[in-house]
């Protein structure tokens, strides 16, 4: 009898038909080298969804130097100097305030889009059931597509600073990331809180990450399960901004997401950022775990 035939049972593709007896292999099959990363990141790389979102992450600085000359120089209002009014002060301040103006939902579309498309774009397109009978074991199919799209999402996040910071740098000068509260950062210190920014915008985006990805393996529909995690994390900004709530706030990942800023301060603070951390990692592991044991068990026709 074949591997395909032995693994292609009442289960479903990609199961024994019987669990109890050991499932006969091909010579020279491994599971482990089966679908490998490089295969699905080039994959992914060559979809239309994934440079279409490059390129708008890409142009997103050029649009702001756009408004900025043709608006002039942000003032600040009431006499109080947000970290937008020192949008023009370097190259590094530019690169703040586009992590500024992004964090809270244009960089939730990325995140929710190479995670929530993955599994669910498989099933629409009818591949899911071929790639299990290839055979790919289901668990080495979730765990690639999640690193790719993981590694996808944190490079659509580095793109954005990283791209604002040479166009800052080129409109408004290299210097020191000038704080609203008063002070600066020379620019070695200023690259280096930074990369801890990104590196805690990313952390808090596993939220996002962990819903997209459930869903995607819940549904054969890439919108609905794209839309439900951009819709739900809508939902926690929602609440987060109902006072009445109280201390339970501090139970929703939203209430952290712009905890970074206290990394852009002369003296650091770490206390917000670690309590983000913890809850947007604990929710993040409960919802892939959940994503892992509902398609181990799902019957996938399709």
């Amino acid at each position: 009898m074949s591997a395909l035939d032995e693994r292609t049972g009442p289960a479903g593709p990609g199961q024994p038909a019987n669990p109890a007896e050991p499932v006969e292999v091909a010579d020279g099959y491994r599971a482990g080298r089966t679908l490998p990363l490089r295969v699905e990141l080039v994959r992914q790389l060559k979809r239309r969804r994934t440079l279409v979102m490059g390129a708008i992450l890409a142009a997103l600085p050029f649009v702001l130097v756009v408004a900025f000359a043709i608006g002039g120089e942000p003032e600040g209002r009431e006499g109080r100097v947000t970290l937008m009014d020192t949008a023009t002060a370097s190259g590094a301040n530019f690169a703040a305030v586009n992590l500024f103006v992004s964090a809270g939902f244009l960089l939730v579309i990325p995140v929710a889009l190479f995670c929530g498309d993955t599994v669910a774009s498989e099933a629409g397109w009818s591949s899911l059931r071929y790639l299990l009978a290839a055979p790919v074991p289901r668990m080495r199919l979730l765990w690639s597509k999640l690193v790719v799209g993981l590694g996808l999402s944190l490079a659509a996040m580095v793109l954005l600073p990283v791209v604002a910071l040479l166009v800052g740098t080129a409109a408004y000068g290299w210097g020191p990331l000038q704080i609203p509260t008063g002070g600066s950062l020379d620019p070695a210190t200023a690259a280096q809180r930074l990369v801890v920014v990104v590196a805690y915008i990313f952390v808090s985006q596993l939220v996002t990450a962990g819903l997209a990805f459930w869903l995607s393996t819940r549904t054969d529909a890439p919108l609905g399960a794209v839309g439900g995690a951009v819709g739900l994390t809508i939902v926690g900004n929602v609440l987060d901004a109902v006072t009445a709530l109280g201390d339970w706030r501090h139970f929703l990942p939203a209430h952290w997401q712009f905890a970074w800023a206290d990394a852009v301060q002369p003296t650091p603070q770490w206390s917000g950022m670690i309590q983000g951390t913890a809850v947007s990692v604990t929710y993040a592991l409960v919802l892939f775990a959940l994503a892992f044991r509902g398609f181990a068990r799902k019957d996938v026709v399709s």
